[in-house]
């Protein structure tokens, strides 16, 4: 049984929308499930830095394994977590995989040029106006994921509701109807 699915992806792909969908539809039918943002886990874990992608890569490898410990903490309560966070680092993900029960790795694969597009908190427009950097993607390097258990790809045009019930199969929790 899946335990913890890891939502990942760059600023503006879709995590948080993707996930609270998904949580809901697992509230829904009666499963135990906490959700986690990257965004609101950094306030809790903060390394007292500036908020704007300012975070180093070190840094943010720090975080997510704080935030995977916290997965790993909380599944071990019997929860489903639903993570959503950047977090693209291959030694985030590797620990993942062999720390956290039954993990699920999610990416959602969104091209540069939409995300730049969507920008719903302003750091690509940030970014190229010189006020922030180390920003995820862009002159900060990430690890796209090698081993994701289920790729979201902009390309596909799929529904935030199509994507919930590919995860719905994998975490086999049952009869789906598309």
């Amino acid at each position: 049984m899946t335990n913890v699915v890891w939502i990942t992806g760059l600023s503006g792909a879709g995590k948080s929308t993707l996930a609270a969908e998904l949580v809901g539809v697992l509230r829904h039918e009666g499963r135990c499930v906490v959700l986690l943002d990257g965004d609101e886990l950094r306030e809790v874990f903060s390394l007292n830095i500036a908020d704007g992608g300012e975070y180093s890569r070190e840094q943010r490898i720090e975080l997510a394994l704080r935030y995977s410990r916290l997965c790993g903490y909380l599944a071990e309560q019997g929860l489903i977590v639903v993570i959503a966070t950047i977090s693209m680092f291959a030694e985030v993900h590797s620990w993942n995989r062999a720390h956290l029960p039954g993990y699920l790795e999610v990416y959602i694969k969104v091209p540069t040029d939409e995300l730049r597009r969507r920008d719903p908190k302003g750091i690509y427009q940030r970014f190229d106006a010189g006020e922030v950097n180390n920003v995820a993607g862009l002159d900060l390097k990430v690890d796209e994921p090698l081993a994701a258990d289920l790729i979201i790809d902009h390309s596909e045009s799929e529904t935030v509701q199509q994507s919930v019930q590919r995860i719905l199969r994998l975490l086999s929790l049952g009869n789906r109807d598309e």
